[in-house]
């Protein structure tokens, strides 16, 4: 006959031996990002789809689908894929490249509620937590930046104010000082419609630093150290056999042999004095 089940709590962990991937997730967004900060040209757009797949692909893997579920999303994203990176080589200059923006968008959205589904369904805080929650909010950043350039396509150009140029590095450069709130001003959104998406995303990267990264940091302590019994003292009160400071149990001293005195009633004790 088996007790109670213990209750689910938060565990502390390494991550070793688990199905999740997220540092390579981490790795592969970070070498996305610094592909279109130092080369230009069409085939960025196109091998950066391509990237963007391999990380939905890693968080389907990290995510615990269905097999048929993941089947099926693979199959699909794998078809749109395709048709994303042949409208981003041949129209480039034209709304084809936006609805390619778009694609990347909405697979970097599905990839961000896997690992979030995911990170926070574990229970055990560990470092791969930890590289999945940065992965998220990296991918968000990416993603409104895949906005700003479907918006840009698809508005005729002219994105930013001033005419400043706009581009792949651009756009991700002006995603990510949104998100961070960091508000260099070099680059502004020329239109009502991108400062209202600005707007969505610098509070969206608030919310998601304040609440789901901001909690994995504080639960993440590393291994609990062992705690000592309870009828024994820290280990370094304990000494070696034969030397001071050795510990030694409690050990319970000897009954008394005699017993308390048994209490006599009044008229005993009167007849007792009269003899």
């Amino acid at each position: 006959m088996t007790g109670p089940a213990a209750p689910r709590t938060l565990r502390i962990g390494s991550g070793r031996g688990s199905g999740d991937r997220f540092g390579l997730l981490l790795l592969v967004l970070v070498f996305a990002y610094l592909l279109s900060a130092f080369t230009t040209g069409a085939w960025v757009g196109a091998l950066q789809v391509l990237l963007f797949l391999g990380v939905l692909l890693l968080a389907l893997r990290s995510g615990q689908v269905h097999r048929r579920t993941a089947q099926i999303l693979i199959s699909a994203t794998l078809v749109g894929s395709a048709v994303a990176v042949i409208l981003a080589l041949t129209h480039a200059d034209d709304a084809g490249a936006g609805v390619a923006n778009l694609w990347t968008a909405l697979v970097l959205l599905f990839a961000v509620a896997l690992i979030v589904r995911r990170v926070l369904s574990q229970p055990t805080v560990t470092l791969q937590s930890i590289y999945g929650a940065v992965s998220a909010y990296m991918i968000i950043g990416l993603m409104f930046a895949a906005i700003y350039a479907a918006m840009n396509k698809f508005g005729g150009g002219g994105f930013f104010a001033h005419g400043s140029a706009d581009n792949v590095k651009t756009f991700q450069y002006f995603s990510f000082t949104t998100l961070t709130t960091l508000g260099y001003g070099d680059f502004t959104a020329g239109g009502s419609g991108g400062r209202a998406v600005a707007v969505l995303e610098a509070l969206s990267g608030q919310v998601f630093l304040a609440t789901l990264v901001a909690r994995l940091v504080a639960a993440f302590r590393g291994p609990r150290q062992a705690q000592p019994a309870p009828d024994q003292p820290p280990a370094a009160d304990r000494g070696r056999p034969g030397r001071p400071g050795r510990w030694r149990p409690p050990v319970a001293g000897p009954r008394s042999a005699a017993r308390p005195a048994r209490r006599i009633s009044s008229p005993v004790r009167a007849r007792r004095a009269r003899r």
